[in-house]
């Protein structure tokens, strides 16, 4: 055990796994077939850090789309199909993820809060053989509100803290995240933040107190003195 590092919990799309873009062609096919487009720049720029009910509650707000009789849940079950014909192109974890992973879990115990499905993740963990490598994982669902309430990190740090047998102290303790939402998230439960540059550039991942390439940038000694530093208050 590292004297100041105690857990590490991660996002997944966009940090353990290069499923983004993946994510935003299956929203797409999803939506076309109801009429309705979805750019780029809009994913990005506006929904990338919602869950999929959240993506597509606001996607409609936004665009005054009325959605009614069940059709999120409907549209929710087909964008996961899309996906998962997308998911069997290949594997989707970012070069040096795995080895982080790997050399982490030695030392401390790790989470995941993600906005993705349980299933979907878990199918991509289980293809690189990274499961049993993760105490808790917190999912789409699993909590009332999404990213970036707080909630998501909330859960997946007290779980750790359950699992651990241990008083985690929450400023011991990094979120790794993609996105100014999952930064948003990470910080209202009280973690210290490391941003990894995968799908926006460091001047768009507010409160990250490190910025990164990804995974492969980091290391466990890296983040013991990102949380033996500057603590706050």
């Amino acid at each position: 055990m590292t004297s100041s590092l105690q857990a590490i919990v991660l996002d997944f799309d966009g940090v353990i796994a290069d499923s983004e873009p993946l994510h935003l062609g299956a929203f797409q096919r999803t939506l076309e077939a109801e009429g309705v487009r979805l750019s780029a720049d809009d994913y990005y720029s506006r929904y990338l850090g919602y869950d999929d009910v959240g993506l597509f509650e606001a996607l409609a707000r936004d665009r005054r789309i009325a959605i009614g009789g069940g059709g999120i849940d409907a549209l929710v079950a087909r964008k996961a199909m899309v996906l998962q014909e997308l998911l069997g192109g290949g594997g989707v974890i970012f070069a040096g993820a795995a080895e982080f992973i790997h050399a982490a879990a030695a030392e401390v115990p790790l989470g995941i809060a993600s906005g993705a499905l349980r299933h979907e993740i878990l199918a991509i963990l289980d293809a690189a053989g990274l499961t049993r490598l993760f105490a808790v994982i917190v999912t789409a669902g699993d909590t009332p509100q999404s990213k970036p309430s707080p909630a998501p990190y909330r859960l997946a740090f007290e779980r750790l803290r359950e699992r651990s047998g241990r008083d985690l102290d929450p400023l011991r303790s990094v979120a790794i995240e993609d996105s100014r939402w999952g930064l948003e998230s990470a910080q209202g439960a009280g973690l210290r933040c490391v941003g990894v540059t995968t799908s926006y550039p460091a001047d768009q991942l507010p409160g990250a107190e490190l910025v990164v390439g990804g995974l492969k940038d980091l290391t466990v000694p890296v983040l013991d003195r990102l949380v033996a530093s500057n603590r706050h208050a």
